[in-house]
C-alpha cells in the first residue's frame, strides 16, 4: 500500500504555499532544517522536500474546474485544461458508471502536477 509520495522543492516556503492553496488544506508537519513538509492526503502522505527528485504525481480533487480555478488565480501555469479521458464501464480503475477527467498544472517548482475528478456519469 502506497504510504508516501515525495516531491521536489527548490523554494519550501513557496511550494508549501502553492500546495495549501491548490489542495484546500495546510501541511500536517514541516523539518527545517532539514528542508521537509508533510501534507495528509487522506492517509498517504505526499512530502515536498529540497532533496527529492521531481516526480508526476496525480492528485485526486473533488471539483477539478474549481481547482484549475483556484490554482489559475493564484499564478499557475495550466499546461492542460480539464478534460475527460475516459468513461469508466466496470470498478478496475474508478467507480463504474463515472467519467474520469484531468488537468495538467506546474507547481510553483516546474514540476507538472495531474489534477483528476471522477464525475458521475
Amino acid at each position: 500500500m502506497l504510504v508516501q509520495v515525495a516531491q521536489h522543492a527548490d523554494d519550501l516556503a513557496r511550494a508549501t504555499a502553492w500546495y495549501s492553496t491548490l489542495l484546500a488544506r495546510e501541511p500536517v508537519a514541516a523539518f527545517d532544517p532539514p528542508g521537509l513538509v508533510f501534507f495528509d492526503l487522506d492517509g498517504v502522505r505526499l512530502l515536498v522536500d529540497r532533496a527529492a527528485p521531481s516526480a508526476l504525481i496525480y492528485l485526486r480533487v473533488d471539483d477539478i474546474d474549481e481547482a484549475v480555478a483556484r490554482a489559475r488565480d493564484a499564478g499557475t501555469e495550466v499546461v492542460t485544461p480539464p478534460h475527460p479521458i475516459f468513461s469508466h464501464h466496470d470498478d478496475s480503475l474508478g467507480p463504474a458508471g463515472s467519467d474520469e477527467w484531468q488537468a495538467f498544472v506546474r507547481d510553483s517548482e516546474g514540476n507538472l502536477v495531474g489534477l483528476v475528478e471522477q464525475r458521475l456519469g
